[in-house]
């Protein structure tokens, strides 16, 4: 698929913007987590996503912070720029569910989150308003958010992602690890985000304090 120029400046512009807020919020720690917006247009077997380079210091803004990439997690333009070690992982979700942008952080309380409930597969979250940034709108909302292992091996992660996938949760987590926000465009995917972020922290301090 051709990308105009102008599609991909405004998917780096949002990415940058993005990227100093979260980096902000120090929830890049270490050169981690990974940020993409898709480009263009979508056919689950054919697409463009523009995303973060790899190793690159997320506090700081350079020309080499973003490639594009396609459907194979392959750079579609001549470059020496990485992308993420987990694009794989993108790509499967762009896949499986059409989103705009995809969003990983990783924060002391997803890893906590997923350690806590790590065996059960899935992190319980009941009755919280902030369910409703996830358009679930039932009274006393309950909801499960998708734990899967984190393995080494990127490719056998992305082959657990159709599995793990629940329609209504535009999440899954990587048990010690981080979370996988998406939404239909950069906005939404940040609201998805930041509603996670807020979820876990409250799951983790009920626990502590109900021991």
């Amino acid at each position: 698929m051709s990308i105009l120029l102008e599609e991909k400046q405004r998917a780096f512009a949002e990415l940058r913007d993005i990227k100093a807020n979260l980096a902000a919020r120090g929830w890049f720690p270490a050169t981690s987590g990974n940020l993409s917006v898709r480009v263009g247009g979508f056919e689950p077997s054919a697409f463009t996503f523009a995303i973060t380079s790899s190793g690159r210091d997320k506090s700081v803004q350079t020309p080499e912070d973003f490639l594009l990439v396609n459907e194979k997690g392959l750079p579609t333009e001549a470059t020496s720029l990485k992308p993420s070690a987990e694009t794989l992982i993108h790509s499967e979700i762009y896949r499986l569910t059409g989103a705009g942008a995809i969003f990983h952080v990783h924060t002391i309380f997803n890893n906590l989150a997923s350690e806590l409930y790590g065996e059960r597969g899935s992190i319980p979250v009941d009755g919280v308003e902030l369910i409703k940034a996830f358009n679930i709108w039932d009274e006393e909302a309950q909801i499960e958010i998708p734990i899967l292992p984190n393995y080494a091996d990127i490719p056998r992660i992305a082959e657990l992602v159709e599995g793990a996938i629940v329609p209504r949760i535009p999440g899954i987590v990587l048990r010690k690890h981080g979370i996988y926000a998406w939404g239909a465009n950069a906005f939404e995917a940040k609201r998805h985000l930041e509603a996670f972020e807020f979820l876990f922290e409250y799951v983790y301090r009920l626990h502590v304090m109900n021991k």
